[in-house]
Formats: C-alpha cells, sequence, structure tokens
C-alpha cells in the first residue's frame, strides 16, 4: 500500500503508522503528522486516531477485515471511531471491500450508506477460473497427500510454463495436534485447554493463544508409550510436500512463524516478487490485496477450516477468504486459475465463491441471519467472566446472570438472556473463561442497564474480570 501511494504521490507527503515501528519511528510519524508536513496517513487500526488537522477524507480499505475491531480494552471498532468523527467534521468515509461485511452491506441495501460498484478488475484483467474438489472422492481414489491430482498436475505445468503459485492454508505449524495411539492422550498446553502444534523445523510443541512452547514428545506421559502420531496438517507440512513433490521448486513460507522479524514481511513479498519464486506457501498474510504479475495458479488447500468454527460468520468469512485468495491469481494479462479444495463442496459459500458471486451469497446469508436473528437484525453482547479460580468463575457468571436477569424483568427490556456457559476455548494463559450471550439492540437503556448490573457486582467484592463486547470479531 506504502508502495502505490510513494509512486503516486512522493515519500514527502505520506506517513505511516503501525506497529511494527520503534518508538522513536512513531514519534516522529506522529509530529510530521502533527505538523501538518505528511497529507496522507497509511497505517492500521490505531492510525484512525492520528493528529491530523483539515482532515477531508478518510478510507478503510478491506473494510471486512476482523482487524479494525479491537480485542483489547478499548474495545473499539475502527470503522465506528471513523464513521463518528466523519459525522463530526462532516466529511465523507469510504468504505472499500471486493467482500464486503454483510453488516456494511445490509446498511448500503437499506440506503444508510451510498453504493457503488466495481464492475472490473484492475487493468481490465479476466476473473479466474476456479475450480473445486472434492476431497472425499481423493480419498476414495486412494490419495491421501495434501494434493489433489488437479492441483498437482496444475502446479506441474505451471513449473513447467516459468508461472509462479501461491498455496494457501490457513494453518500454521507443521500438525494440528499430536496424540498417543495406545491411550488417546492428546497433549495440551499447561495454560491453556487447547492442543499443542507441532512445529518441525524447532521440533518443538507451540500454542497459538499463549506462546507456551516446549520440547517435541516420543513418549506419551500418560501410559509410556512410544506410538505417537502427529494429526492435522499446517504450513510447515505443507512446504515439507512440496518439495518431496517438487523438488527443482523453489518455495517460500509466509505465516506468524517466518514474519515474526522487523520488516520480514516485506522481504518475503519482494523475494517472492523479484526473484521470481516458483512457490508461495501461507496462511492468511498472502490473501491480502497483493498483486503478483506472474502468479497464475492459486491453490486453497482446505476450505473448510474457516467453515467449521464456532461462530455465526463462519460462512461469510469462508466466502470472504476464497473470494480474496482467488482474486491473487491471473491479475495481469496472463490467465489465472484456482483450485479449491474441500471436504463441502455443495456448501453455498464455496459455491458462491467459484462463482465469484457476492449479490448470491449475501442473499442466502441474509435470509439466514433474519431466521436465527443474529446481526445486522440485532447486536450480539457478550460478557465474557474469566479467572484462576474455575469454581469462583463460574459462581460470578451464575450470579451475573441472575442479576441480568432481574434487571431486564425489571426495565421491561427486549433482550434475549442466555444462561452462562464456559466459552468453546475455556482456559487461556491460565484463566478459566466462562461467557454470557445476549441479543438485540444495544441501545442507551442497555447501556446504562449493563453500567448498573456491573457496579453491583463489583460492589459485592468480584474478584474475577469482566469484560462487555458488541458485537465481537471471534465467538471463541
Amino acid at each position: 500500500m506504502v508502495d502505490r501511494f510513494i509512486a503516486r504521490f512522493g515519500q514527502e507527503q505520506i506517513a505511516v503508522l503501525h506497529s511494527k515501528l520503534s518508538v522513536g519511528e512513531r514519534y516522529d510519524q506522529w509530529q510530521r503528522i502533527k505538523r501538518n508536513e505528511a497529507k496522507i496517513v497509511i497505517g492500521a487500526r490505531s492510525a484512525i486516531f492520528a493528529p491530523i488537522e483539515g482532515l477531508g477524507l478518510i478510507i478503510i480499505d478491506e473494510e471486512h477485515d476482523d482487524s479494525y475491531k479491537s480485542e483489547m480494552t478499548p474495545r473499539y471498532n475502527a470503522k465506528e471511531v471513523a464513521r463518528k468523527i466523519a459525522i463530526n467534521k462532516q466529511i465523507p468515509l469510504v468504505l472499500g471491500s471486493a467482500t464486503p461485511d454483510v453488516n456494511t452491506f445490509y446498511k448500503a441495501k437499506q440506503g444508510q450508506i451510498e453504493l457503488l460498484t466495481l464492475t472490473k478488475r484492475a487493468n481490465r484483467s479476466q476473473l479466474p477460473e476456479v475450480q473445486i474438489i472434492d476431497l472425499r472422492e481423493e480419498l476414495a481414489n486412494g490419495n491421501k497427500t495434501m494434493l489433489s491430482r488437479a492441483l498437482y498436475d496444475k502446479i506441474q505445468e505451471n513449473l513447467k510454463n516459468k508461472h509462479q503459485t501461491i498455496l494457501f492454508l490457513n494453518r500454521r505449524g507443521f500438525s494440528t495436534f499430536v496424540m498417543c495411539r495406545d491411550c488417546g492422550h492428546t497433549i495440551k498446553c499447561k495454560n491453556c485447554n487447547i492442543t499443542l502444534t507441532y512445529h518441525m523445523k524447532e521440533n518443538k510443541l507451540k500454542c497459538h493463544y499463549c506462546g507456551y512452547e516446549q520440547e517435541n514428545v516420543t513418549i506419551c506421559p500418560e501410559c509410556g508409550s512410544s506410538k505417537i502420531k502427529y494429526f492435522g496438517t499446517g504450513t510447515q507440512k505443507l512446504e515439507a510436500q512440496i518439495q518431496k513433490f517438487f523438488p527443482n521448486a523453489t518455495t517460500i513460507r509466509m505465516d506468524v512463524d517466518t514474519v515474526s522479524k522487523k520488516n520480514s514481511h516485506e522481504e518475503i513479498l519482494n523475494r517472492f516478487r523479484n526473484e521470481n519464486i516458483n512457490i508461495l506457501i501461507g496462511t492468511q498474510m498472502v490473501v491480502k490485496g497483493h498483486h503478483f504479475p506472474n502468479v497464475t495458479l492459486v491453490g486453497v488447500i482446505a476450505a473448510d477450516g474457516s467453515l467449521n468454527i464456532d461462530d455465526y460468520r463462519a460462512s461469510e468469512r469462508t466466502f470472504q477468504i476464497l473470494t480474496q485468495v482467488a482474486g491473487r491469481a491471473g491479475r495481469e494479462n496472463l490467465q489465472g486459475n484456482v483450485i479449491i479444495q474441500t471436504y463441502n463442496p455443495d456448501h453455498f459459500s464455496i459455491e458462491c465463491a467459484k462463482e465469484q458471486n457476492y449479490d448470491k451469497f449475501y442473499l442466502i446469508e441474509e435470509n439466514l441471519r433474519k431466521q436465527l436473528k443474529y446481526p445486522p437484525f440485532c447486536d450480539i453482547i457478550v460478557v465474557g467472566i474469566s479467572g484462576e479460580k474455575e469454581d469462583e468463575v463460574k459462581k460470578q457468571a451464575e450470579f451475573l446472570y441472575k442479576q441480568l436477569y432481574a434487571k431486564i424483568k425489571k426495565y421491561n427490556i427486549n433482550l434475549a438472556l442466555y444462561s452462562p456457559r464456559p466459552a468453546p476455548i475455556d482456559k487461556i494463559k491460565n484463566k478459566y473463561r466462562w461467557r454470557i450471550i445476549l441479543k438485540g439492540d444495544f441501545d442507551e437503556p442497555v447501556n446504562d442497564m449493563m453500567g448498573e448490573v456491573l457496579k453491583e457486582v463489583y460492589a459485592k467484592g468480584n474478584k474475577s474480570r469482566i469484560v462487555v463486547d458488541v458485537n465481537p470479531s471471534s465467538m471463541m
């Protein structure tokens, strides 16, 4: 993004704000903006608070992205902050996306937002040809590898034609979990109720939630058996398999493990582009708006990863990811091809992604959400309770539920209240997690009622942490 803007407007006009800058670099950029030396500010979520004088336009690109909502206190949504600033300053706010957030598109359909559409791709290039591969058939035909026959052949063809390939798998590491085949024991994080992921390069087991890591296990700690099996797949395992199948191909991997150092993100992308590396293997990072003229093939290894999560937006996220990753293929004059591997070829989000048909997807999703009463037809309020003692957390959740029930009845508030339950991942960083879900419109009366309840709960000497999150980006 920065490169594109510098090419158009020059270095002097632009300031950049993001978390990878050092404190000194961030201070210098902040001061440049404050002195009105920079006319354009490019940045991540927190850049919305930049001290710009005479602001005339706010653009939120890829507005569907979850990262605009902060998961830490204060739990603000950059889109909501931008909307407030735009109203106060009476300036335009542009929300851009090829796969808009369903809530945003609903507002556009209702006339609350002006809808503008781009009907042609950049450079007038053709949409890629998308092929869906049913992995059940591949298994039935004896293919137990991560690559379907069709994807293997297309990669082979691409290598022969000296074109580049992107392989997308939204899971890092080598294996998703490690299990003893004798007693069924799985190796879990000591801080979180989640299985550890095996990372082959370091020969370690890592937790992707708290960062805990330990040496690889070869003997089962439960029964002493040496029959340890690695299940599931990650980007490291995919890379190893690609190197085995195509020993002469050059590969590069892009995930959280390879971009931890400063500027490593840029270095990987530049190497892929400039050194004409054959295959880029990556997680969601490779989806984000990159322009590689020589990429003609995109392979989605497992489209079901985002489909089977405990979240009402699972279908939306699957459609967005598949459509966005497909958009990386054939962006210049060369014809693009996309191969999507899945166990659910008939799912509407996958079929609509194949057709690149957002309108069709939206109509189906809108009807489903209307029937089930999910946003945009209501707000979802998640009250999270966490603490180090499980009994205390449970007791606190039950007390909080009673208080909420009494207040909703007292003030006759139209809210659906669901009884407290452990969160889908019920322990993270040694903190047990429970939650209470409410559905309805989060307006001033509800806000006041929540404030009252929290005051009463804390007055009783509550020791647990309570977080109220409206329309959270993750339901986990």
